[in-house]
């Protein structure tokens, strides 16, 4: 008896020892897991800096939460995983949850006419379905854009009447509905709309009582109030240009639908689960909301409704990232993994979009497909070849689509290529965004930075036609592009563009000014002739072709008409979202 209890105890002893190892191990593991997402963050830790919240989902529990940096600068108050965000379009998967769950209580139907809910809004001559609105193929002008461009600053108050007063003031759509994918948050911000006109409840009451409430997200909500205090609310900042430090950038718009939720990644968590669960809204819901959208030529889009349907390295994803103020958002889902990554940031100059695949890198390590690794500045990587100034340089120049008219700028810096990207349908892009190319051979680059799968191929010339250049990946981008001649108009021809030019679909004028030589917008007026404080820069106007100018630093492009004795009369401004805007010139400014 006594020599099988020693054998026992000693058994035990060993099985007890291999799981203290095991263990340890496991602790190892973890911790040198959880340095590494450290140092993914590790630039949002210095003194004094906002930062981001980001929590690991899998298999249904929080498997890491973390804060890096300030959620309030002044009061030196730390992010915490409870910290409350603005998370930007973020929130349109909300929103379409919404009007889908309505269509399954029979009050209306994604095929309906908006028109039936939204009579004010212009007859086009198509019918524009609430469908349309969820996967940004209505044609409709983004009406943030227009604010923009009506010189409304991101700091004033804005309510549901203002955004329906401009895009109700529209005359023309950006393009037939169905026939074009174009990320509009006019779709988004109607759908708030009809939720409210359907269901006699705001967006902010409807999703409290059948999504936020039921999957227990208690920090979680739209904030149509711009008085509305919020426990735990992260501000927002931008840092400030050429100089150290932060400015406060918060939002003071109400309307909601296309943004305006506020949550934490904690909360996030039980969301992302739904998806899985099905405990809102059910299996064909579920299906609903991540059925990609298709154009009336059958064209299978990457946008289902509120959702960016997507592969990342061999993998499967569903996300969607958002930026509003100086708050950047990204929540990443690898579903066949049951595998996600929630990063929400309080600083302008975030990427967590980057951030969460960089995370997403470290434990799905094993699954990936290998990663191209970007080489130093001048280097030669196993991705592509090290490339002379001199090839870079042959590359460089102002490139357009003939089709669409759309100008793209390739310029070198740091020894490399870098293309100016004015707008784009993805919320985590910026407009007026600089983004620096890896070459993966002597012709073909890819952004250095942003985790999509977008490819520049540059194409020589043949037979005295203009080089060319391809981009592919991204469906409002993807075309052959021609390089076209530098256009250098003289003074005098500058001049002549001089002027008061008004809108009334915007009710504004621009006001458009010699400056030391230069062609300049400078300044923005309301009916009265009263400058507006927001809007674009007042910067100088760039010249790409002949009567066709950027204004400098936006995605603002302008193209000046004339009448029969060649005088201009007025242009058209497209601005990524927004195409179209007829601007007409009025009698000369007083000097």
């Amino acid at each position: 008896m006594r020599t099988w209890t020693k054998v026992w105890i000693s058994a035990a002893a060993c099985a007890l020892g291999a799981g203290t190892l095991a263990a340890a191990e496991a602790g190892r593991a973890q911790h040198k897991t959880e340095a590494a997402v450290d140092e993914v963050f590790a630039d949002y830790t210095k003194a004094g800096s906002p930062g981001c919240a980001l929590a690991v989902y899998r298999d249904g529990k929080i498997i890491l939460t973390k804060g890096y940096g300030l959620a309030n600068i002044e009061e030196h108050v730390p992010i915490t995983p409870q910290s409350v965000f603005d998370i930007g379009s973020t929130s349109k998967q909300f929103t379409a949850a919404s009007i889908l769950l309505l269509e399954k209580q029979g009050k209306l139907s994604v095929n309906d006419d908006v028109r039936k809910y939204v009579p004010e809004l212009p007859n086009y001559g198509h019918k524009i379905a609430i469908l349309n609105l969820l996967n940004h193929t209505s044609g409709l002008r983004d009406y943030l854009t227009l604010m923009d461009l009506a010189g409304i600053n991101i700091d004033s108050v804005t309510t549901d009447e203002d955004a329906l007063q401009i895009i109700t003031r529209q005359k023309a759509l950006n393009f037939a509905p169905g026939s074009e994918f174009l990320y509009s948050n006019t779709g988004f911000f109607l759908l708030s709309v009809i939720v409210k006109r359907v269901s006699g409840k705001t967006l902010r009451e409807l999703a409290a009582e059948n999504i936020f409430a039921p999957l227990g997200m208690t920090h979680t909500q739209y904030r149509d109030d711009h008085t509305a205090l919020i426990s735990n609310r992260a501000l927002a900042y931008d840092p400030k240009e050429n100089k150290s430090g932060y400015t406060l950038s918060v939002s003071y718009f109400e309307q909601t639908g296309d943004g305006a939720v506020h949550t934490t990644v904690e909360d996030l968590q039980k969301w992302d689960e739904n998806f899985y669960s099905g405990q809102v809204g059910g299996n064909e819901f579920l299906a609903e909301i991540q059925q990609q959208g298709k154009l009336n030529s059958g064209t299978v889009l990457d946008y289902a409704k509120g959702l960016f349907i997507d592969d990342y390295r061999g993998l499967h994803t569903v996300s969607h990232g958002g930026a509003w103020g100086g708050y950047r958002a990204e929540l990443l889902r690898f579903p066949d993994q049951h595998f996600s990554v929630a990063c929400l940031c309080n600083r302008g100059d975030a990427n967590p979009s980057k951030k969460a695949h960089d995370v997403a890198d470290i434990y799905l390590a094993s699954l990936l497909k290998p990663a191209e690794k970007a080489a130093a500045p001048g280097a030669a990587s196993a991705a592509g070849p090290a490339l002379s100034d001199a090839q870079l340089q042959a590359l460089t120049g102002t490139y357009r689509d003939p089709a669409k008219g759309t100008v793209v700028r390739i310029s070198t810096r740091n020894h490399r290529l870098a293309a100016e990207i004015l707008d784009s349908p993805r919320a985590q892009y910026q407009i007026g965004q600089r983004v620096e190319l890896r070459a993966r051979s002597a012709t073909e680059f890819v952004p250095a930075s942003l985790p999509v799968d977008i490819k520049l191929i540059f194409e020589p010339g043949s037979n005295g036609s203009p080089k060319k250049m391809r981009i592919t990946g991204i469906d409002e981008l993807n075309a052959v592009y021609e390089a076209i001649a530098d256009y250098a108009p003289s003074a005098a021809e500058l001049g002549a563009c001089a002027g008061d030019y008004a809108s009334g679909e915007l009710g504004v004028t621009f006001r458009l000014a010699m400056v030391e030589g230069k062609l300049k917008l400078v300044a923005m007026l309301d009916p009265a002739g009263f400058r507006r404080s927001g809007g674009i820069p007042l910067n100088e106007l760039l010249p790409a072709l002949v009567d066709e100018f950027e204004v400098s630093g936006t995605p603002v492009t302008l193209r000046f008409t004339r009448n029969a004795e060649h005088s201009v009369t007025g242009f058209t401004l497209d601005a990524g979202r927004t195409k179209g805007m007829i601007f007409t010139r009025r009698a000369s400014p007083e000097k």
